[in-house]
């Protein structure tokens, strides 16, 4: 009987790791040389100001964009030859520029495992953040066209804490379902890489840290409020950004607030199942 349970344990380890198998079927390592622009065959770029429906100040800038107050001298977003994309917001006499990249049109994924590496910057308003979108989005509109916060910052979590949540039609906005992870050990999202990542599946969402075997935070259909619609077996496309609040979830900038910050990301990688 011992040997049956043990061998019964032992099937049920391997099959686990098997299900865990995963293979890489598109990343961006982001080794291109210093002062480059990010790969065009990946990334677009959303560009303007208006808020983009969060109160948010800043102009987002395609890479070396000239158009005021976008600058080419001042770059938001570039390759640092280090291996490292810099996304760079920057205050100039009061004006703030940032950048907010994504692979909409070029690349969409539907289930799998998504992991950036990145070091975030801290301060007052800022709010970088690693998410995907519905790749439906111009038809349905947000917040039918879903969406997954696989990471957010923002100053009321402390430098140790992130956020993973998820919007849909019935839960969004202030109504998102999401949790908040605090890093031990006293770790900090700005002294330091950490691996953010998402475990998706037919109808499940896993957010993990650093561990994918870990998950910290899962959704599935049941955690939706009654008659909510689950809106995530479908292609979403990524999203990387540094927003710059000036209330509400973000919070504001303040006297604090450093002119110039920097979310630092070491690649962005998509796995799938064997």
């Amino acid at each position: 009987m011992r040997s049956l349970v043990i061998g019964l344990i032992f099937i049920l380890a391997a099959a686990n790791m098997q299900a865990r198998s995963w293979h890489l079927v598109w990343s961006d390592e982001f080794n291109g040389p210093a002062h480059s622009a990010p790969d065009a065959m990946n990334w677009a770029f959303n560009t303007g100001a208006g808020g983009w429906g969060n109160a948010e100040i800043e102009t987002y800038c395609a890479a070396f964009s000239d158009t005021s107050p976008c600058s080419s001298r001042y770059p938001n977003t570039y390759l640092d030859g280090k291996g490292h994309l810099v996304i760079k917001a920057i205050n100039i006499n009061g004006n703030w520029s940032s950048g907010r990249m994504l692979t909409k049109g070029k690349h969409a994924f539907q289930y799998g495992r998504i992991e950036a590496r990145m070091k975030l910057p801290v301060g007052d308003g800022f709010w970088p953040a690693f998410w995907m979108l519905g790749s439906n989005i111009d038809s349905v509109h947000w917040p039918q066209s879903g969406e997954q916060d696989i990471m957010e910052w923002v100053q009321k979590y402390t430098p140790t804490t992130t956020s993973s949540t998820v919007h849909g039609p019935g839960y969004s906005g202030d109504h998102g379902i999401g949790s908040i992870f605090t890093f031990p050990n006293s770790g900090r999202v700005d002294k330091g890489f950490h691996t953010y990542g998402v475990i998706w599946s037919e109808n499940k969402l896993q957010f993990y840290r650093d561990t994918p075997e870990a998950p910290y935070f899962t959704v599935t259909p049941a955690d939706l409020p009654p008659g909510a619609t689950w809106v995530y077996n479908q292609p979403f496309f990524i999203l990387l950004n540094l927003a710059i609040g000036s209330r509400d979830f973000a919070g504001s900038t303040d006297a604090t607030t450093p002119k110039a910050g920097s979310v630092l990301v070491d690649y962005v990688r998509v796995y799938q199942q064997e």
